[in-house]
């Protein structure tokens, strides 16, 4: 099996390669040229620079590789981005760069036997706030709040309206474990001896560990199936303490002084970040989408269809995957 993973050198795609590799496939890795590849060195992984803001460029750069390669039998597009400094670029890189490259892809004669798209949960935005929350279906209709989930939104529609396309997408909750970044953060607060939470409305949030965001994947490969759109999360939710709670006890730290602030207090902080972002050239982890992500208070989403069509099932709920991902964060002295 030839694959590609788009997107290798980041915490998800780096991941997806550990799989392909475990599985004796012919990987490989789509990176940029200023992509770290930390966790790409694995001797058998084979790189491959594409620019999916070029499109003559892309065309050049598939059509040298189909030359001498032939086509991918899969490609995992997890490339994109999750912070922008412009609100702008989220819809050139997550949406034109995708529309580029499967573009690209058919007009070599490449489109692959599969093309795995990574979206996510947050394009339908805040549905069923009303308490008691119910779980977010299939069948609501998307209403990104966020610059990310619309273009997320946008590349999906897209995707399912190319001609000959055999794809399969996924939509994950929130995404933790080893090699992370911004759940990192909440961490460093936590071994600092403060949590920093937000809103009094009560608020559900859905989790899933990247181990188990991987599996979902490779098991759609390997059932066959195409034309499908699937949710990737733990089927329960938890409270906004149960991250905090666990991540307390594998630190071993005695006293967290947790601090509740209001919406409009995180809104401020938000466009502060935002300003000085712009002065440094330098994206925050903390902005305008950040903000309308932090305050949904709905994350529930309806895990039925994956778990009937592919058999999937979490190997790591959140106190589990808590435990491995601290592990590794002691073990490689990020704390």
């Amino acid at each position: 099996m030839k694959i590609l993973v788009t997107g290798a050198s980041g915490f998800i795609g780096s991941f997806l390669v550990d799989e392909a590799l475990s599985r004796g496939c012919e990987v490989w890795a789509g990176v940029r040229g200023s992509s770290s590849r930390a966790f790409l060195q694995d001797a058998r992984i084979k790189f491959i620079n594409l620019d999916f803001g070029n499109r003559e460029k892309l065309d050049a750069q598939l059509a040298a590789f189909a030359a001498e390669n032939g086509r991918w039998d899969y490609i995992i597009h997890a490339a994109g981005v999750t912070k922008c400094l412009n609100s702008d670029d989220f819809m050139r890189v997550n949406f034109d760069g995708t529309k580029n490259f499967i573009e690209a892809l058919a007009q070599c004669t490449m489109l692959p036997e599969r093309f795995l798209y990574l979206s996510s949960l947050s394009i339908f935005g805040p549905v069923h706030e009303q308490q008691p929350y119910t779980p977010i279906l299939d069948t609501d209709t998307p209403c990104p709040n966020t610059a990310y989930g619309r273009s997320k939104l946008a590349a999906e529609e897209f995707i399912k309206s190319f001609p000959g396309l055999q794809y399969v997408i996924f939509r994950p909750t929130g995404v933790y474990g080893p090699r992370e970044k911004d759940y990192f953060k909440m961490v460093q607060s936590i071994a600092a001896h403060v949590d920093f939470s937000v809103g009094y409305k009560p608020q559900v949030i859905t989790f899933i560990y990247v181990k188990d965001l991987v599996k979902a994947i490779y098991m759609a490969i390997d059932k066959g199936v195409a034309g499908r759109s699937y949710f990737v999360s733990e089927p329960c939710g938890y409270d906004s303490r149960s991250f905090s709670d666990y991540i307390q006890a594998e630190l071993g730290v005695r006293r967290v002084l947790r601090i509740k602030a209001p919406l409009w207090v995180l809104k401020a902080i938000s466009v502060c970040a935002e300003a000085i972002a712009r002065v440094t050239k330098k994206a925050s982890t903390l902005n305008s989408d950040k903000y309308n992500i932090m305050k949904q208070r709905n994350w529930l989403c309806d895990t039925t269809p994956i778990e009937k069509e592919l058999g999937f099932s979490i190997d790591y709920p959140l106190q589990q995957g808590t435990k491995e991902m601290i592990e590794w964060y002691k073990q490689e002295k990020w704390i």
